[in-house]
């Protein structure tokens, strides 16, 4: 079965792909970057993960014919009303254009400076905590009127200064308290194992076996 991923973000596939792995459904469940169908990704002009994920997943579903998932994700710290929030990914704004650079490269430049806001935001603060969420939507065409919506959040305290370089985002800045750690000094396998995504992934298999009859 194919499931068309409603973004182009190699890591966030790679996730996915582990997390979900080994359903069946007509056949093994076969996860596809939206990019690779030379699908553009969608507009996001909602203030909620919910309505972010749905409208990336109808708009990868219309464009393919097929299957979708999206996953709208971000760091909420409640010292900052909540802030990154659904902007987490542009926190810093939109960094402009270099010529000839690789989508990984400027994904890294996003990165480095939506860290520097996210510390300048936070000097001062006391409170620094703070908690991963990821939404994940599931339809089975664009006009599913049953869309699957699973939501994990994984807490945590934001340091003063980068740590680690594994992940991506604000893996560096986010420190798990119960691992002793920042997500980007965890494993792969580790991460998978506690992340938001990992919590928001096993919700939806369940869903994904009692609604669709997909099995493992």
């Amino acid at each position: 079965m194919k499931l068309i991923l409603a973004s182009n973000n190699a890591k966030k596939l790679a996730e996915l792909r582990a997390l979900l792995g080994g359903l069946q459904g007509g056949g093994p469940l076969d996860i596809i970057a939206q990019g690779t169908l030379g699908i553009g990704e969608a507009d996001e002009p909602h203030h909620t993960f919910i309505e972010n994920a749905l409208a990336k997943a109808r708009h990868a579903a219309l464009a393919s014919g097929c299957a979708a998932i999206a996953d709208d994700s971000g760091l909420c710290v409640g010292a900052l009303g909540g802030a990154p929030g659904v902007v987490s990914a542009h926190y810093a704004g939109e960094l402009p254009v270099i010529a000839g650079e690789a989508r990984e490269a400027r994904r890294r430049r996003q990165d480095a400076a939506n860290n520097a806001a996210l510390l300048d935001a936070l000097q001062g603060q006391a409170d620094r905590r703070g908690h991963f969420i990821s939404t994940l939507v599931a339809i089975r065409h664009a006009d599913d009127p049953e869309p699957l919506v699973a939501v994990g959040r994984w807490p945590g305290q934001v340091l003063a200064a980068p740590r680690g370089a594994q992940g991506f985002g604000y893996d560096p800045l986010m420190f798990i308290p119960e691992l002793g750690a920042t997500v980007a000094e965890l494993s792969a396998d580790v991460k998978n194992q506690h992340s938001h995504r990992a919590r928001s992934a096993a919700a939806l298999r369940g869903m994904l076996a009692e609604v669709w009859h997909l099995s493992a």
